[in-house]
This record gives C-alpha cells, sequence and structure tokens, in this order.
C-alpha cells in the first residue's frame, strides 16, 4: 500500500491542514495544528501515532506538538537548521538527507523562501510541501527571497505529474482567482476553480492536489511562460524576476 492510499487530510484550526499516513509499522502525522482534530482522526481511524514530521516553525503548523507528544509518545523530527525554533526534536534532518518511515524513504528538500529552513519530504508518491509549494500558489516570503522561492519551487517542478502536493492550508480558492487574474483565459484554471467549488461546498479538502495540475494553474510554477510575463510585465526578464512580479501583485491582490 502506498503512502497517498493511506492519507489522511485533517482540517485544523480555521483553515490549516495535517496529514497522517500509514508506512510499514509507523503512523506519522505531518505538521500540528492543533493536537485535539489530529488525535480524533487517529481514533476514527484506529491508529496508534508514532511520528511526527514538521515542515517549518509558524505557530499555525508546531502548536499541537506539546500536546500530541504527551498523548502519544510520538517521536518528533524537524529541520536541523531551524531547531532552535521548533519543538525540542528527536530527529534533526538536513537538507539533501534521505530519512525511512517505516521503511519507506523520503528526500529532506530545502524549500527556503516562506520561511528560512523550511523543508519538505519528498515521498515516492506524496510531497509534503508546507508552506512552500501551496495549491495554485506558494506562501507569502516572510523571510526568505523571491530567488530562494523561486528556486525552491523549480526542484518540485521536476515531480513526476501524478505526485501528490500535500501544502498546509486551505487556499485554492483565493489562489485560483489571483490566477484566473492572470490567465483569464485558462481552461484549465476555470475548470479548476469549478472543481474547488465544488468540493467545498461538499465539505471536502481542495488539497492534496497533483503536480500536473499545479504546472497548469498554479502561477508560481509557470514563470517560464510567455503569458506570465505579459501579464506581469517581465516581458524579456529572467523568471524569478517573472517570479518576484507574480508574489508582489499576490500580495497586494
Amino acid at each position: 500500500m502506498t503512502i497517498a492510499e493511506t492519507l489522511i487530510t485533517v482540517p485544523c484550526l480555521s483553515d490549516n491542514y495535517a496529514y497522517i499516513f500509514r508506512t510499514g509499522d509507523r503512523v506519522a502525522v505531518v505538521d500540528v495544528p492543533d493536537a485535539a482534530p489530529i488525535l480524533a482522526a487517529l481514533r476514527d481511524a484506529g491508529l496508534t501515532l508514532t511520528d511526527i514530521l514538521l515542515t517549518h516553525h509558524h505557530w499555525d503548523h508546531v502548536d499541537g506538538v506539546a500536546d500530541l507528544v504527551a498523548a502519544t509518545g510520538a517521536q518528533v523530527w524537524g529541520a536541523q537548521a531551524d531547531a532552535h525554533r521548533l519543538p525540542p526534536l528527536d530527529h534533526s534532518v538536513a537538507a539533501g538527507q534521505t530519512i525511512e518511515i517505516g521503511g519507506a524513504p523520503a528526500q529532506v528538500w530545502d524549500v527556503s523562501g516562506h520561511t528560512l529552513g523550511h523543508i519538505a519530504y519528498v515521498f515516492d508518491d506524496v510531497a509534503f510541501t508546507g508552506d512552500s509549494l501551496m495549491a495554485a500558489g506558494c506562501g507569502r516570503l516572510f523571510e526568505g527571497t523571491p530567488d530562494q522561492m523561486h528556486a525552491s519551487l523549480a526542484q518540485f517542478a521536476s515531480l513526476p505529474g501524478d505526485m501528490l502536493i500535500a501544502s498546509g492550508h486551505e487556499y485554492t480558492a483565493s489562489n485560483l482567482a489571483f490566477a484566473a487574474s492572470l490567465e483569464p483565459e485558462s481552461a484549465e484554471i476555470k475548470s479548476r476553480i469549478a472543481e474547488v467549488e465544488r468540493l467545498r461546498a461538499e465539505g471536502v479538502p481542495s488539497v492534496p492536489s497533483t503536480l500536473a495540475s499545479e504546472r497548469h494553474t498554479n502561477p508560481f510554477l509557470r514563470s517560464h511562460t510567455d503569458t506570465l510575463k505579459a501579464a506581469t510585465g517581465t516581458i524579456g526578464q529572467t523568471d524569478p524576476e517573472t517570479f518576484a512580479a507574480a508574489r508582489h501583485a499576490k500580495d497586494a491582490f
């Protein structure tokens, strides 16, 4: 059974998500905005948590860690470079490292931009991206530079189209509204807007998404296209400059 086949998307707080998955003899959760909904999801699924994987230090991704560790005894994984502002770690990991959870390998990527020291966990069929690559968007640049975030997102663009992108928030509708403002004629964006509206009307999360969908509808993966360069007034400029212009426009959208 693949990680994607075991994935449970857990709504937390007002618009956050945590992700539970099983692999081998381990049960892991990625990011812990709040312990209570994660514990409820574990009970409903009859699972015992063993591991907590953290992507970055922001409060809405780590605030429930202490309570979840107290309730389950789970081991905590996170970036060594960011350990000074993460909850206490049992396993400090570094970019470029490959870790194993229940026998399933995951590459640890540095995806700085939203924050410095932000990491992603890239398994064979699911990439847990936190607030780096998001559904139809990317995280606001609180600490990193546009060049850093563009380089971080370029890593994801190299993955297979069927890779699931498990990101940290329910921002898809607003992200797609911005995408449509840049590419109003895009049939792919129009179709995805309709699909997200349907899912949300049914109370279903709009994430995870697929990388193929992101390539067609996420402006921050499309800085190389003529349409994005025209929409951002950056024809003749570099892809990172186009990305920076798009991110600046999103901040004011």
